[in-house]
């Protein structure tokens, strides 16, 4: 069925063909689901490495931080330690991207292709932040995941709560973008 809102579905929540890549990069958060899923993807041989991020949550309080709560399920996923790479101090997704991207310079790591694991209904803003801060010329690969909300592409225009959590989404990636774009655009002379 055709909606009139189907460019916001479209636009909101991507997803890719995923690929072998050099790391799984995890935007903090209190949904176990994306976790869970960039452990499958790392269990499943697709990437060397897992990154999550993010500080202390107060809807996390018995972690120390968003990350430590990530690692424990990847751990409980059978992840290995030594393959989550940590970065605990981002509270928000742009320092989510900036924070991992210093973790990946500190460990020397070449990464030249990333799968993004995140929320379906964050994947769009969540793509634009990693490519606004990363080298130009890493391949991103979204995974979205359905957490707790339950938001898929399918259903987020059928109960208002839903709606809002979506087109809030699409508020904040114009407040996130406003003045990056202006400072990746050439002005003329």
């Amino acid at each position: 069925m055709k909606f009139a809102f189907d460019s916001i579905t479209d636009f909101i929540f991507v997803k890719s063909e995923i690929q072998p890549a050099d790391i799984i990069l995890v935007p903090g958060g209190s949904s176990p689901q994306p976790m869970e899923a960039a452990a499958k993807l790392y269990q499943d041989g697709l990437a060397p490495y897992i990154l999550p991020s993010g500080r202390y949550n107060t809807d996390l309080s018995s972690f120390p931080s968003e990350w430590e709560f990530l690692r424990q399920i990847a751990l409980a996923q059978g992840v290995p330690d030594i393959a989550i790479l940590k970065e605990d101090q981002a509270a928000n997704t742009f320092e989510n991207a900036k924070f991992s991207l210093k973790r990946i310079y500190e460990k020397e790591l070449k990464v030249q292709k990333a799968i993004l694991v995140c929320k379906a209904f964050h994947s769009r803003r969540a793509l634009l932040t990693y490519q606004t801060i990363f080298p130009g010329n890493i391949e991103f690969f979204v995974h979205p995941v359905t957490d707790n909300s339950g938001i898929t592409r399918d259903n987020w225009h059928l109960n208002q709560q839903m709606v809002q959590t979506v087109l809030g989404e699409v508020e904040k990636i114009g407040k996130y973008f406003v003045t990056e774009i202006d400072k990746l655009v050439e002005k003329p002379i």
